[in-house]
């Protein structure tokens, strides 16, 4: 663990000093901002979410307090508008280090008929307020039979007795943490910071100067004199005092009736230092279970992973032994004794049915798989932290186009080699596989998108940004797969070992379907990532945080181990039997794993789900859960197809053939 910290600094001071003479580098999301007693704190808003629905909504759809300047959006990226967040600007606003209580917000006058309905309805399907400041999402602490639990944001309301009470008064907590200096001398920014760290040789400010380190919210339902603040302006003082007991509501909400909202402040000097600010979100609930299920799988998986590697390598090792020992009579007469695999070496190499199918189907498994594994190694390292949101998404989405240059040279050469070196369609291969995977995942993100514009959510993605995603497809992507296909055409293909008959050899009848054992193998990759499973659906469903990218990368590599054994072991057994069809088997083999994450997701739906209301929610739960194990099959069946033809190649390589 030491050396991989070290590891780690020696990439961040690298890529520090790689950047410095362009006025320095800092991580997006990652810089401590300095602020002297006084300074203005402005509270950002972002889109309302329901673990009941799963569609945002903007902040400002419900009758809030709107900012004196007007609504405005902040600074956001691609990830962020593909993920549905909109933060905005907010009337909330704070002085570093000076208290505040009974803050006047605003006056909302009568409620028409409209903002009461989505009001009460919003509040039925259990919607949450998303508050940041300083980049840091606010945090709700409730207490249950004696330990707290933590949440992100605070719920519009709460129903009682069939009566809509309204959270109108909010005390916030902001934990704050003396200001370090450094020696970086500038830094690059994005959105938030004025100031950043000071430049070296600078001298330090005689004010000691604070930082954010938390940000904590409690709700409360204050009965407000709607009256007595008619002419009251935006931050000055309630004129009654106001008691905030979380325990108690007393703000009903009824038609034509206003609305009053006020806040207050406190500030609290932490011993929680920068660095560690995000722990109270990433030690959420249920994280000791977490690394103990982890660890077991890990362990489970690795020791069947290994008795499978040991028994096949000494099968195969035995039957290559053997057969070179025999003679050339020997082995005639002892061919249908020993294997059955020797049998089909006229035909193992036979193309299969559809073969363009099959190489393009392959360029883009090794694209989306490189692209989890740099994702992935880049978040373990911390370079797409929960600090900097819509990160992961927009690497993903770079990182994507970027390896279609390998999608590109590994379909056409595939292509070529099925072809037996003819370079003839390479060109075709290569386009459709630039179209393929992303046109069905354009298919379904615009059948879903049509969904949620028709709801108005914040999670339909804008016009404008269609359009951009279909410039990258086109003018970066594309051309990036082309230019790999004609580097796959230039690169020499694979000689076959051994020579196809004209005429095909006849498959013996087999005593089970070989699909059904096709189908079934893919229960062992199943399971080494079905624990792991768990956690990413409820960081994406359950509004829950991800965080152990370090785990995820082990087990990605352990799932592309199995799928790689079981891939081998059910080609082997099918050679065995004299089924020389064996491309098209061998990808599914470990591509069947989608099946199961796909039945998982259903069940994930079922039983954790239960609230999930509408049959829009769960059409859209069942359509990126599709797009998802799409993208798995491709990928983990690419492993299995380059792992099995590695195999063929190499063990009728191995023997020589009359």
């Amino acid at each position: 663990m030491e050396s991989f910290h070290q590891f780690r600094l020696w990439v961040l001071a690298f890529c520090f000093l790689t950047f410095q003479s362009c006025n320095g580098f800092y991580l997006p999301g990652s810089y401590p901002h300095k602020y002297d007693v006084g300074d203005d704190l402005w509270v950002k808003v972002n889109s309302l979410t329901s673990i009941d629905t799963e569609m945002p909504f903007s902040y400002y759809s419900l009758p809030f307090c709107q900012p004196e300047g007007g609504v405005k959006d902040s600074a956001e990226n691609l990830g962020e508008l593909l993920m549905g967040d909109r933060i905005e600007n907010s009337p909330y606003r704070f002085k570093m280090f000076t208290n505040e209580s009974e803050v006047f917000l605003c006056r909302v006058d009568k409620l028409s008929a409209d903002q009461f309905k989505i009001l009460k309805k919003r509040i039925d399907e259990m919607y949450q307020v998303n508050l940041i400041l300083d980049n840091l999402p606010s945090i709700r602490f409730t207490k249950k039979d004696d330990y707290f639990l933590r949440w992100t944001g605070y719920p519009v309301g709460i129903k009682v007795q069939d009566v809509y009470y309204m959270f109108n008064h909010l005390k916030f907590n902001v934990l704050v943490h003396k200001y370090e200096e450094t020696n970086v001398a500038r830094v690059m920014g994005t959105g938030d910071a004025a100031e950043m760290i000071p430049p070296i040789g600078k001298e330090k400010s005689e004010k000691p100067g604070w930082m954010v380190v938390g940000f904590e919210v409690i709700p409360c339902s204050i009965m407000h004199n709607a009256d007595s603040v008619k002419n009251s302006k935006m931050y000055s003082k309630y004129p009654s005092p106001i008691k905030c007991d979380p325990s108690l509501v007393a703000m009903p909400i009824k038609e034509g009736q206003p609305l009053t909202f006020t806040y207050e402040v406190t500030f609290e000097e932490s011993d929680i230092k920068w660095p560690s600010r995000w722990d109270a979100y990433l030690k959420m609930e249920g994280a000791k279970v977490h690394w103990f299920s982890i660890l077991n799988s890990l362990m489970v998986i690795t020791f069947l992973a290994g008795i499978v590697l040991v028994i096949f390598l000494r099968t195969v090792r035995r039957d290559l032994t053997r057969y070179e020992e025999l003679d050339k009579e020997a082995q005639a007469q002892m061919n249908e004794e020993l294997s059955g695999w020797k049998l089909v070496v006229g035909d193992v190499f036979r193309a299969p049915s559809n073969p363009s199918l099959l190489c393009i189907m392959v360029g883009n498994g090794v694209q989306i798989l490189g692209m989890a594994v740099v994702t992935i190694l880049f978040a373990a390292l911390g370079f797409m932290s929960p600090a900097s949101r819509g990160t992961l998404i927009t690497g993903m989405l770079f990182i994507y186009m970027i390896l279609g240059v390998a999608a590109g040279y590994a379909a056409v050469r595939l292509w070529r080699t099925v072809g037996c070196g003819d370079q003839k369609g390479w060109a075709s291969v290569a386009w459709k596989s630039a179209c393929f995977f992303p046109g069905i995942a354009f298919l379904i993100l615009t059948t879903l998108n049509f969904l949620l514009w028709g709801s108005h959510s914040t999670g339909a993605i804008p016009f404008s940004l269609f359009v951009i995603l279909i410039l990258l497809w086109f003018c970066i992507s594309v051309p990036l797969t082309l230019v790999g296909g004609y580097f796959g055409a230039k690169a020499p293909h694979l000689e076959y070992p051994v020579r196809t008959n004209q005429i095909p050899r006849e498959i013996p009848q087999q005593r089970y379907p070989s699909w059904l054992l096709v189908l079934g193998a893919g229960t062992l990759p199943f399971g080494t990532l079905f624990i792991e499973l768990f956690f990413i659906m409820s960081s994406i469903w359950m509004g829950r945080v991800y965080y152990v990218f370090g785990f995820l990368f082990i087990v990605m590599i352990l799932l592309v181990v199995v799928c790689a054994e079981v891939s081998l072991v059910l080609t082997y057994m099918h050679l065995c039997v004299e089924d020389w069809r064996w491309w098209w088997k061998s990808f599914f083999a470990s591509g069947s794993v989608a099946i199961y994450i796909f039945l998982y997701s259903v069940n994930y739906l079922v039983f954790d789900l239960k609230s999930l209301s509408g049959p829009v929610s769960a059409t859209l739960y069942l359509g990126y859960s599709l797009f998802m194990v799409l993208a798995i099959m491709l990928a983990t069946g690419t492993v299995g197809f380059l792992s099995s033809f590695w195999f063929v190649y190499y063990l009728f390589s191995s023997v020589k053939f009359d």
